[in-house]
């Protein structure tokens, strides 16, 4: 089959597809249940992420790491509430209580995961509805999606939202912004690949050449195109 592709050696975790651990600024994750208050000491950049990252300074002491709001500067305070609280940017607290309307992120799938939805910069997640139990919220991609009303999340827009409005100018730029995150550029087409390189590779011009529907069985060489699809060609 020539060389491994793209996606067998991606699955390796290996070289240039492996994100390294020291481009992360440490775990972001909710802390305990209890209501606490802490105090911005610094916002720092992570080039893990898309968007920056709060230091914060409780009473007692500990430092905690959170997704910089949209707005907050160094000596904010910011409340962990596990009850209603000021709804102002940067407080986190369960998403039963965050009034309609409202923008939010880093929301909890289960209570206590610690956050795991809308994370990127600029991306935000909004209240539609409440029942006594279970909160509707709308993602950014536009789905609904049914929660726990015990879910926290931080009110506010994640800040970095900005960043890609400023254009690259060139694909080397583009290439180190994506290198951090484990990502590959320039993609390139199985078709404009030779024969040995890509099961879509080589012909007369730039074609498949074959059905592009694989089995699930097929090994991993062959694995491309449409895995194991429902249907084929126009409805």
């Amino acid at each position: 089959m020539g060389k491994n592709l793209i996606q067998q050696r991606r699955g390796r975790r290996r070289g240039r597809f492996n994100v390294q651990s020291h481009k992360f600024r440490g775990n972001i994750k909710y802390g305990s249940d209890k209501e606490m208050h802490g105090t911005i000491t610094e916002i720092i950049h992570d080039p893990g992420r898309s968007a920056p990252i709060a230091r914060l300074r409780s009473k007692e002491n500990k430092t905690i790491q959170i997704l910089a709001t949209e707005g907050i500067a160094v000596g904010q305070t910011i409340i962990y509430s596990k009850s209603r609280a000021d709804v102002e940017p940067g407080n986190i607290m369960p998403i039963g209580v965050v009034p309609e309307g409202y923008p939010i992120y880093d929301i909890e799938i289960t209570p206590g995961d610690g956050g795991k939805l809308v994370r990127a910069g600029g991306s935000s997640a909004s209240i539609i509805s409440h029942d006594p139990r279970r909160t509707i919220i709308r993602l950014p991609s536009g789905q609904f999606k049914t929660l726990d009303s015990m879910c926290r999340a931080t009110i506010g827009v994640p800040a970095g939202g900005g960043r890609p409005e400023k254009p690259f100018m060139k694909a080397g730029k583009k290439y180190w912004a994506r290198r951090p995150k484990g990502r590959q550029y320039p993609i390139v087409r199985g078709v404009a690949m030779n024969p040995v390189d890509h099961p879509h590779g080589g012909g007369s011009h730039q074609h498949v050449g074959k059905p592009s529907s694989v089995s699930r069985g097929a090994p991993p060489g062959r694995k491309v195109g449409n895995l194991a699809p429902r249907r084929t060609g126009r409805r």
